[in-house]
C-alpha cells in the first residue's frame, strides 16, 4: 500500500518526551509563581525600600528566569528524548531487517533479540518462530512438488513409451498394449484424485458433522473385505458407538486408508487386521493394527510423509501412490486431532487416530 511518508515514530516520542517535560516544568514554574505572588515581595533599590504590587515583582524578577528554566527544559528535553526513544527503538531496527530479508526471500535469517523479556522480545520470538515455521513449510512444500513431478511423469513416459512401441511395431499385441495404458492411466488418475483430497483436506474447506467412528470403521472394512480375502488378511472390527465431529466423508477416506494400508502391507496369506474405536469424553480414539514385517521407530516417524514407502511395500506388489498416510496425517490435523504411529514389537504397525468429540471454539 502507498501511504505519505509522515513523521518517524522515534521524533514523534522525542517530541512527547519534550512536550510532557515542557508541561511538568511550566506546571512547577506556575506553582512558584503562584506561591511568590501571595507573599507580596518587597523591592528594595538604592534609595530605600519601595512596596511594589506583586504582580510587578513578578514580571520583573521571576518571569526571565521562567523564561530560561523552560528554554533550557526544551532543549533538554527534545535532546534526551532523541537518545532515550533511540534507545528504546533499537529493537524495532532488528525486527524490521528481519521481516524485509524474508520478503525478500530469505527466510533462514533469526533476529535472536539479547536480553531479559519485554515487549519486543517477545515480538522478536513469536517473529523468530514465525520465520522457522514458514521455512520448514516451505522447504516441505518444495519437496512435495518435486515428489509429485517426480510421480506423476512416471505414468506419462510409461504411456509415451507404450505408444512409441505401438506405433513402430505393427506386430506389436495391441490388447497388450492397451491394457498396460490402462493400468498406467489409473495409477495416474488415482494419484491425481490423491494429491486433489490432500489438498482440500489441508485447506480445511469442509462442514463439521457428528458423525460416529465405529460405523465408519464398519463401513471401510466391508469395502476392503474381498481385498483382504485376496491377500489371505484376516479382519477383525470392534468398538462401542464412537461419536466424534467432522466431515464423514473425509474422516471415512481416513478410514479406509488405514485399513487398506493396514492389508497391502501385511504379510501375504497369514496376516491379521485388528480395527477398534474408543470413546471418550473429550476425545474418541480409532486404532488400526496389523501384522507385518518390523519397522523401526525412524521408519514409522517417516511413513506419514508424501510419498514415503516403506521397506516392505516392495514386496506386496501394491505400491501405491505413496500418499495414503500423508492424506491421514493431513485430514486428522484439519479435524485437529492427534495421529500417532507405533510399530509393533512382533512386526506391523500400530496407527491411533485421536478425534475431539466437540467443534473446536475457534470454529475453523
Amino acid at each position: 500500500m502507498d501511504r505519505r511518508r509522515g513523521l518517524s515514530v522515534r521524533l514523534k516520542l522525542t517530541l512527547s518526551y519534550a512536550g510532557f517535560l515542557m508541561l511538568a516544568g511550566a506546571l512547577l514554574l506556575a506553582a512558584v509563581g503562584v506561591f511568590l505572588l501571595r507573599q507580596g515581595w518587597l523591592l528594595t533599590n538604592e534609595r530605600g525600600a519601595v512596596r511594589a504590587t506583586p504582580g510587578t515583582v513578578f514580571l520583573r524578577s521571576f518571569a526571565p528566569t521562567a523564561a530560561g528554566v523552560m528554554a533550557f527544559l526544551l532543549v533538554f528535553g527534545l535532546l534526551g528524548g532523541w537518545f532515550l526513544a533511540g534507545r528504546m527503538l533499537a529493537p524495532l531496527d532488528r525486527i524490521t531487517h528481519a521481516t524485509r530479508t524474508a520478503e525478500a526471500g530469505s527466510l533462514s535469517h533469526r533476529i535472536r533479540l539479547p536480553g531479559r523479556r519485554d515487549e519486543f522480545r517477545e515480538l522478536a520470538d513469536a517473529l523468530d518462530t514465525m520465520l522457522a515455521r514458514l521455512e520448514a513449510h516451505v522447504v516441505e512444500q518444495q519437496r512435495f512438488a518435486a515428489n509429485a513431478s517426480h510421480e506423476l511423469r512416471t505414468p506419462l513416459a510409461v504411456s509415451k513409451a507404450l505408444l512409441d512401441v505401438a506405433r513402430t511395431d505393427p506386430d506389436q499385441d495391441t490388447d497388450e498394449i492397451i491394457d498396460r495404458l490402462h493400468s498406467v492411466n489409473t495409477r495416474a488418475i488415482d494419484l491425481t484424485e490423491a494429491l486433489l483430497l490432500l489438498s482440500r483436506a489441508g485447506q480445511r474447506s469442509f462442514a463439521r458433522e457428528h458423525v460416529d467412528l465405529s460405523l465408519l470403521a464398519e463401513e471401510a472394512t466391508e469395502t476392503l473385505l474381498p481385498l483382504a480375502e485376496r491377500h489371505g488378511v484376516i479382519l477383525e472390527t470392534g468398538g462401542d458407538v464412537t461419536p466424534s465431529v467432522g466431515s464423514p466423508t473425509l474422516l471415512l477416506q481416513l478410514t479406509t486408508n488405514l485399513v487398506h494400508n493396514a492389508i497391502v502391507h501385511n504379510i501375504p496369506g497369514r496376516g491379521r487386521v485388528w480395527v477398534h474405536t474408543t470413546p471418550g469424553a473429550h476425545t474418541s480414539l480409532l486404532t488400526v493394527e496389523n501384522t507385518g514385517e518390523l519397522i523401526n521407530a525412524h521408519q514409522a516417524s517417516t511413513l506419514t510423509e508424501p510419498f514415503q514407502r516403506g521397506t516392505e511395500r516392495v514386496h506386496t506388489g501394491h505400491p501405491g501412490v505413496g500418499l495414503g498416510l500423508a492424506i491421514v496425517n493431513t485430514i486428522t490435523q484439519a479435524h485437529d486431532g492427534t495421529l500417532t504411529l507405533t510399530p509393533r514389537p512382533a512386526g506391523g504397525l500400530r496407527i491411533t487416530v485421536e478425534l475431539p468429540t466437540s467443534p473446536p471454539r475457534s470454529g475453523r
